[in-house]
């Protein structure tokens, strides 16, 4: 991945101006620590391909395990770890479990999508 290089200050300026603003809106590190942990599941790009499949459509760790090539125990696997992370969220139908997106995470992922498309659109 190459990098562009990026603009430095020539010269070494403290604005407190600006500190004491950035100051007083900064969240708790707690829920910036979580923020951060949520990134860390979307990290995957095991997990990225579920979350890209629940958000086009509902569906069963079957039907996952096909779609992808994986192994039901693997399919399983992640959905767990999305689940803890209440990225998904499962429905039961009879004897079946059908898996789809929390709320707001569909537009978290369309967001990242766009954001990383935009490279491929130049």
């Amino acid at each position: 991945m190459k990098y562009d290089s990026i603009d430095v200050c020539e010269v070494s300026v403290i604005h407190d101006d600006v500190l004491a603003t950035v100051r007083d809106k900064m969240p708790p590190e707690e829920p910036l620590y979580e923020v951060s942990e949520l990134f860390k599941v979307f990290g995957d790009s095991t997990r990225a391909r579920i979350i890209c499949a629940l958000n086009i459509e509902e569906m069963c760790v079957c039907d996952l395990a096909a779609l992808l090539h994986m192994t039901h125990s693997a399919v399983s696997h992640q959905l767990r770890l999305l689940k803890v992370s209440r990225i998904v969220k499962s429905r039961k139908e009879g004897r079946v479990v059908y898996y789809s997106l929390d709320t707001h995470i569909a537009e978290i992922f369309a967001m990242a999508f766009d954001h990383v498309m935009e490279k491929f659109e130049r």
